[in-house]
């Protein structure tokens, strides 16, 4: 018996050209969809300081309306163009 496996992470990045200049990059997709995912972000880190937040002070991430801010604009960056997504 023979068998073939199939890789499991196989890097579909090949294929996918990259812009060649700062204006192409400002024009493509990749840039609007990383700001897209930054203000969606930053107004989820607001609505969770808002609705959440700590009322005492103490914490670090949530007694902050720009910490939070920039935490949420963070976290929507790295999910959108985090190191596995093509």
């Amino acid at each position: 018996m023979h068998f073939k496996f199939k890789k499991i992470m196989a890097n579909s990045c090949e294929g996918k050209s990259k812009p060649r200049s700062v204006k192409e990059y400002l024009k493509s997709g990749d840039f609007r969809k990383s700001i897209i995912a930054i203000a969606v972000g930053g107004i989820a880190g607001f609505l969770y300081y808002h609705f959440v937040g700590c009322a005492s002070g103490t914490c670090a991430i949530t007694s902050n309306p720009y910490a939070s801010i920039a935490f949420g604009g963070f976290f929507g960056y790295f999910l959108v163009n985090r190191p596995c997504a093509c």
